[in-house]
């Protein structure tokens, strides 16, 4: 009898809507994913992406900062509790807290994230508001590995729109939004396979170092 490998287990870290923890679950039940979702956690407790794990039968956990205000004494317990469900990756959905070292060392290079950004532009908060500021022509999101700088890790893929001149923060969320929720998919299938891996601070797929960021249409 053949082996049958075991599906890898993905735990994902939400803070509010879970928009894209609802793309991942729904990647996962058409079977874009090759892997199982097994946790979610939030540090928001009345965070609404809770409820979309609970419809799709996903155990949650939730910890707020406010119950432990030390920073890394709260990553340790993450940890902790993350580690019971034997992660073979962490993706962050919208987790709206930034990561301690020791929380990125101890899951280094098994950490995904998508940012709302054509990175390394506009790193951090308020990105459609700081787009619309500049008067920038084009916008979109990053699927990057997690790294100690925030939002610094190497770029995997990227999905791009263009700004339109009556576009408001608004119309430009909706529409990044869409973007995102076929890219981070895409990506956390291609890790779930083998395919995608970090090294040396560099993002590799398919024996390939990703030296130069990738858009969407540009990789199966």
């Amino acid at each position: 009898m053949k082996n049958i490998p075991l599906k890898k287990n993905i735990v994902i870290l939400i803070s509010g809507e879970g928009s894209n923890l609802q793309a991942l679950i729904n990647a996962q039940k058409a079977g874009k994913i090759r892997g199982k979702i097994c946790g979610v956690f939030s540090n928001q407790l009345n965070a609404y992406g809770l409820e979309r794990a609970k419809q799709a039968k996903i155990p949650i956990q939730i910890l707020e900062a406010k119950t432990q205000p030390d920073h890394i004494e709260f990553d340790l317990n993450l940890i902790q509790k993350i580690d019971s469900y034997q992660p073979d990756l962490i993706a962050l959905a919208g987790y709206m807290r930034i990561l301690t070292p020791t929380f990125v060392q101890h899951y280094k290079g098994k950490i995904l994230n998508i940012h709302p950004s054509l990175l390394p532009k506009y790193p951090g908060l308020h990105t459609h508001q700081r787009v619309l500021a500049n008067g920038d022509k084009e916008h979109g999101s990053s699927v990057h590995f997690v790294t100690e700088k925030l939002d610094g890790g190497p770029v995997i893929l990227q999905s791009r729109i263009s700004v339109f001149p009556d576009d408001s923060e608004k119309t430009l969320m909706e529409r990044i939004k869409v973007q995102e929720h076929h890219i981070y998919p895409k990506v956390v299938d291609w890790f779930m396979q083998g395919r995608l891996e970090m090294r040396s601070g560099i993002a590799w797929l398919d024996g390939q170092p990703l030296t130069e960021k990738k858009d969407s249409t540009c990789v199966p």
